[in-house]
């Protein structure tokens, strides 16, 4: 059997620099990595947001708004996580939906209570603020990413 316990340094290796280079590069645009999980999160509540507050009856046409306003806020938070080069372009429309949230319950909903026009007001308004930092980080990503020469 090999004996693995003598591992050499990795300075000495001839592409330590490039692999560096290519490290920085897929890091560079993650500045907001602790933002995916509360994006998924909230996508999740908005999802299941008719049955925890029991407005089922009340408001129907809302529960499959929400519910499928919840699921796109929860792909969206994949997909942040999954690609976020190509994703973080995206959160404009984040930033959309959140404003669509806030006025959903009047446009989309038939004389809605206090209750439900709180949590959708909350949800919108969460959803604005995250697609903004996921937004800001996005433009300081490109921005770094086109001030550093191509190899």
């Amino acid at each position: 059997m090999a004996n693995v316990s003598h591992r050499s340094d990795i300075t000495s290796h001839p592409d330590v620099t490039e692999m560096r280079d290519r490290y920085a590069r897929m890091l560079g645009g993650r500045d907001v990595a602790l933002v995916d999980g509360p994006v998924f999160l909230l996508g999740l509540y908005c999802a299941v947001s008719p049955w925890i507050l029991h407005y089922t009856t009340s408001q129907p046409s809302l529960v499959p708004h929400n519910l499928i306003v919840g699921i796109s806020i929860g792909l969206l938070a994949l997909g942040f996580t999954a690609a976020p080069e190509r994703m973080y372009g995206l959160s404009w429309a984040m930033c959309a939906v959140g404003i669509w949230m806030i006025v959903s319950p009047w446009i989309v909903g038939d004389s809605p209570d206090t209750g439900v026009i709180v949590n959708n007001i909350i949800i919108g308004a969460l959803a604005l603020i995250l697609g903004l930092m996921c937004a800001g980080a996005s433009a300081r990503g490109t921005s770094r990413t086109t001030r550093t020469p191509p190899v």
